[in-house]
């Protein structure tokens, strides 16, 4: 049973919903859980949002024994609550402690502590069009010990931000640099799970690439550094002449919720999408031929982010004039139709709590 234990000294909300950026601003309360072994999960309780105390020989801090999630909760047209296809999150945040050597979460509990968290501060969620309320449960390791191996104690927990455009540009097309040095993953590693390290692992790159004006970077496989990836926070497809592209899941990318809502939308729609190897060459050849119609990639975070430009050392490729291609809105429209319930959810993917 969740125990709750409500806060008396309420934060204030931000009062500008249309400047509440990303993960800025945090609510009342978080969920938390401990893990001893032995003992397994126990005490699950939500209680008001402070600091966490942590001894200085946690292993997360030494060892980086940490998974995460990212979902959000949303304040519809009719003024219910929804979540968007949440049991995902949970199976997929126990795929990521199954490799890092975390102990499962039942899942039905883990969705009954977001449901609960949820409804304790609902009133945090912010109604304004585009915005909603980001959920990021995660676990780590909090043993007091120096040594490699798997811990004996663990937190779960779960927070809650108000959000807005996860890109300060919001729907507007984003530019995307091709990143050849680096890499983020390799088949046999991290890379299919959400663990810090794999975010950590692309900083340098993202940072060189924002000092030229871009945003993000486009990953390439870590062998041959041929093969296109994803970009650092989302998944990716390519319309290109007759087929919608994006990289199969072959153990070093995500295997993102919003990538594959995405595709049973396009293939309903009688799209041609296939998930295979794309090599960057390819993709630049076929934007030279204009064959390349638009991109896009899919994420919680930003839902749909439409490229407007790639670039690949010195050159720089326009695509879809710049602009957000057909393919692209009809998704976001759909998608966040859903979400927000304007449009009818056929699939059975909204959880509506309240």
């Amino acid at each position: 049973m969740i125990t709750i234990t409500r806060t008396q000294a309420p934060r204030q909300k931000p009062q500008d919903q249309s400047k509440l950026g990303f993960g800025q601003y945090f609510t009342d309360h978080m969920f938390l859980m401990d893990y001893d072994e032995g003992q397994g999960w126990h005490d699950p309780r939500i209680v008001p949002y402070a600091p966490l105390a942590m001894d200085p020989a946690a292993m997360c801090l030494h060892y980086g024994q940490e998974v995460f999630e990212g979902l959000k909760a949303y304040h519809g047209v009719d003024g219910k609550i929804r979540l968007f296809r949440p049991e995902e999150n949970l199976a997929r945040l126990n795929l990521s402690c199954e490799r890092l050597c975390i102990p499962k979460i039942d899942e039905a509990l883990g969705l009954e502590a977001i449901e609960a968290l949820v409804q304790a501060d609902r009133d945090w969620i912010p109604t304004a069009e585009g915005t909603s309320l980001y959920i990021r449960p995660y676990v780590f390791a909090n043993e007091p010990h120096i040594g490699v191996r798997p811990a004996k104690k663990l937190i779960f927990a779960v927070i809650l931000s108000p959000v807005g455009a996860y890109y300060p540009t919001g729907l507007d097309p984003v530019k995307i640099y091709i990143e050849r040095g680096y890499v983020r993953a390799v088949r046999g590693g991290v890379g299919y799970t959400k663990a810090g390290a794999n975010y950590a692992s692309s900083l340098k790159a993202q940072e060189e690439a924002y000092a030229l004006g871009y945003p993000q970077v486009l990953w390439l496989d870590g062998i041959e550094r041929r093969y296109i990836e994803e970009v650092g926070t989302m998944n990716v497809f390519f319309h290109i002449g007759g087929e919608v592209v994006t990289p199969a899941l072959q153990g070093s990318i995500l295997s993102g919720i919003t990538r594959k809502s995405c595709i049973d939308l396009m293939r309903g729609w009688g799209l041609t999408v296939t998930e295979r190897p794309l090599a960057l060459d390819e993709l630049l050849a076929a934007a030279k031929a204009g064959q390349l119609k638009e991109a896009f990639g899919s994420g919680t975070a930003a839902v749909i982010s439409p490229i407007g430009e790639l670039r690949d050392g010195d050159e720089a490729i326009t695509v879809s004039g710049g602009k957000i291609g057909p393919v692209s809105q009809r998704l976001y429209d759909e998608l966040t139709g859903i979400q927000w319930g304007k449009r009818p959810d056929g699939y059975g993917w909204t959880m509506v709590i309240g």
